[in-house]
């Protein structure tokens, strides 16, 4: 899959893209608007991005887990080679301590990624601070030219890049799971 972001300031036209490209195929869990006023995508009935994933939680916790993990190998290795694991107590203290600093680690890289925009999104805030909102859509292959034909019918639509899509599993467990809750009583 591939992620096409648009750039507008219109949010009627936008509603009515969402409306025409689920109509062709193109289902809720490829569609998100990422903007700065909130309650104007809301009210227009646009699949907004949702608040955490606007900030770099995700990414910035897998790089202080990734740290975490470089941490606690070193305690293990550097305990062994000081001789610490023959004591009485053994791997014990080593190890609690690696799992602490592992947890730590992590929630530390956690709390960073909060109070920084998602990565992803850094390029547009110059745009969202002018009041701009961000239209991006995750598309297979095949559906391109239905975009594209899309896309062209809406002249406000300005492009402003591709990047990395949301897995096709991902997005199809998405619309499985909508419609078994659909189905479901």
């Amino acid at each position: 899959m591939v992620r096409h972001y648009y750039a507008t300031a219109d949010l009627d036209d936008l509603e009515q893209v969402e409306h025409e490209l689920e109509a062709n195929g193109i289902t809720e869990p490829q569609i998100h608007v990422l903007s700065e006023q909130d309650g104007a995508v809301e009210s227009h009935h646009l699949h907004e991005v949702e608040p955490v994933l606007k900030q770099d939680v995700v990414h910035s916790t897998e790089i202080g887990a990734f740290v975490g993990i470089l941490v606690a190998c070193a305690v293990l290795v550097i305990g062994y080679l000081m001789g610490l694991t023959e004591g009485p107590g053994g791997w014990v203290p080593l190890v609690f301590l690696a799992i602490v600093l592992l947890g730590f680690c992590t929630w530390e890289g956690g709390f960073i990624g909060i109070q920084v925009p998602n990565v992803n999104f850094k390029r547009f805030q110059g745009l969202l601070h002018r009041g701009r909102h961000v239209f991006f859509v995750d598309i297979e292959q095949e559906q391109e030219g239905l975009l594209s034909r899309v896309i062209m019918s809406h002249p406000r639509l300005h492009a402003v890049g591709t990047g990395e899509a949301t897995p096709s599993w991902v997005v199809h467990s998405q619309d499985n799971f909508k419609r078994f809750m659909k189905f479901m009583p």
